[in-house]
């Protein structure tokens, strides 16, 4: 039953209210309808309502009177609402007062920054082919991308701060800016190696072309000098760090051929010592010789032996045993073959149980073992000398360098900041945010 009465209410005022929306469109209807008809007869030319075209008509004996201009109704009188206080209020808080506070500090308490440009490259010196190299024609290429990508991450890195603090001080030149005076902007000393870094990065821009490898540096400060010197001491950095790739590089290129020399010219060295101590050992440069001259002393007694031996047969058959002649032809015999035993003993040639240790063929077994580990050695080195020598020529061809083709420049006039670009930034910031927090705010209040 409430429900039904409060649903009457409800309806009723709906009606009432549109009652009277009808009422006011009508009244306005009949107020410039009567507007219409008093400016038609002011019009000047324009008939009375009494008259005709062609024919006067006889005046009324009364006088006409003007019908009453029309008075629209009274509307609500205009207040400044809450709303609109409110609006006012975020306008000067979030529009006016900022920009107006950034256009003085821009102007009066921002210091002049001066920037200084560099521009260098990697490249690799390159022989292309072994013709090229015997021609001294050689080409300069740029390296792979990770060289560039490696030189952009040490200039943005702690390590070159370090370095570049330590060379010309760092916390000096950036505090120049008057901390005290231009807390934004400026360098506030001593503070840490990561705040150093951090500011390293606002002051310090790197610019990479993927397409052709070229690296273009900026640099600010607050002293042209102070600029250039810096970009000055980042391109040093810079050289340093790719001379030092370029020596990992080419240690890595050499290192195995590096050891494998060493390790044949150690084998050849000790193998040269062995020859050299048999040398000294047995008192003879090459035994070839003592054992053709042993040889020789051989072939001679076995021949002498065989001619004792023919003269003893035949004395023999002519003579007795008691015949001097043939006395002395027995004991030259017997002499001969005692030495000829001694002689095969040093050559080698007897029992090896009973020969002694310094005969020839042991000698020369001995000599032919050292040649040929020698011989061994020495191919060895040779190959590894050719090995080192490919491998070092390989680096060479791979030797990375740094090319400048912008030295640092020492600037004339202050380009930073830019006072009209952060000033429009600003306000158009401040503007649009202004602007979009007032139509949520009245989106919302229309949704209630």
């Amino acid at each position: 039953m409430l429900t039904n009465k409060k649903h009457s209410t409800l309806t009723g005022a709906n009606v009432t209210h549109t009652i009277r929306k009808v009422q006011k469109i009508r009244e306005r209807e009949e107020a410039l309808k009567r507007v219409r008809e008093q400016r038609m007869l002011t019009k000047p030319g324009a008939l009375h309502p009494t008259e005709k075209q062609g024919q006067v008509l006889p005046l009324p004996t009364q006088p006409i009177r003007a019908a009453p201009e029309p008075v629209a109704p009274p509307g609500l009188r205009a207040r400044i609402k809450l709303r609109h206080r409110i609006v006012f209020i975020s306008f000067l808080a979030w529009v006016a007062a900022p920009n107006l506070f950034s256009a003085w500090y821009l102007w009066e308490r921002a210091a002049d920054r001066f920037i200084s440009v560099a521009g260098f490259s990697v490249h690799t010196e390159d022989v292309s082919s072994a013709v090229e190299m015997l021609g001294g024609i050689a080409k300069l290429s740029g390296s792979g991308s990770s060289d560039e990508d490696i030189l952009q991450k040490f200039i943005q890195s702690p390590e070159i701060v370090e370095k570049v603090d330590a060379s010309i001080d760092l916390r000096q030149i950036w505090a120049k800016g008057e901390p005290d005076k231009d807390p934004i902007f400026s360098y506030h000393p001593p503070g840490t190696i990561e705040d150093l870094t951090d500011f390293w990065s606002r002051m310090v821009t790197v610019y990479k072309d993927s397409s052709t490898g070229l690296i273009d540096l900026e640099v600010q400060a607050f002293n042209p000098a102070d600029a250039r010197a810096i970009a000055l001491a980042i391109s040093h950095e810079s050289s340093d760090l790719i001379n030092r790739l370029s020596d990992i590089a080419h240690d890595d290129t050499t290192r195995n051929a590096r050891e494998e020399l060493r390790s044949a010219t150690k084998h050849l060295n000790v193998a040269r010592d062995a020859v050299s101590q048999f040398r000294n050992k047995h008192q003879i440069i090459y035994p070839d010789a003592p054992l053709q001259i042993q040889s020789g002393v051989l072939t001679t007694l076995e021949t002498a032996l065989a001619d004792v031996l023919v003269e003893i047969d035949m004395l023999k058959q002519i003579t007795t045993a008691n015949d001097p002649r043939y006395k002395q032809a027995t004991r030259r015999r017997a002499i001969i073959e005692k030495r000829l035993v001694q002689e095969r003993l040093k050559l080698g040639a007897g029992n090896r149980a009973t020969r002694n240790p310094g005969v020839f063929a042991d000698i020369v077994g001995e000599y032919e073992n050292l040649a040929v580990g020698l011989q061994i050695a020495e191919q060895t080195y040779a190959l590894a000398l050719a090995a080192y020598n490919s491998a070092l020529s390989e680096s060479r061809r791979k030797t990375r360098y740094l090319a400048t083709h912008i030295n640092p420049t020492l600037p004339e006039a202050s380009l930073v900041p830019n006072r009209p670009m952060w000033l429009a930034f600003t306000v158009t910031f401040s503007l649009v945010t202004w602007s979009i927090m007032v139509s949520l705010g009245y989106s919302i209040r229309d949704r209630r």
